[in-house]
């Protein structure tokens, strides 16, 4: 900009308090597994499905298709939710897991 000069850390702080209502869909993956078409098709109500994650393993967090963090699910009020337990460095892909 001609004539403007803005300290460094001002700008920074303008540009991230610009996005922080920008909204971003978080999903967190309980499980994934594999079934026949056939299997899918006559899934009935009462039906169980089983997922290889078992209670307290660590789950995904990903924001933007990006891995953000590891937490693990909780019930509160009913209702599932995740208590964060881990923030992944930014190189680390979903699936992975720190030794």
């Amino acid at each position: 900009m001609i004539g403007f000069e803005a300290d460094e850390d001002e700008s920074v702080s303008h540009s991230i308090k610009f996005i922080e209502d920008v909204p971003l869909l978080l999903i967190v993956e309980i499980g994934r597994t594999e079934m026949e078409v056939k299997k899918i098709l006559n899934l009935k109500k009462g039906n169980l499905v089983v997922f290889e994650k078992i209670v307290g393993e660590p789950m995904d967090i990903v924001v933007g298709n990006r891995l953000m963090a590891r937490g693990e699910i909780v019930v509160v009020n009913e209702r599932y939710g995740v208590r964060i337990s881990e923030v992944t460095r930014p190189e680390e892909k979903i699936g992975e897991r720190r030794e």
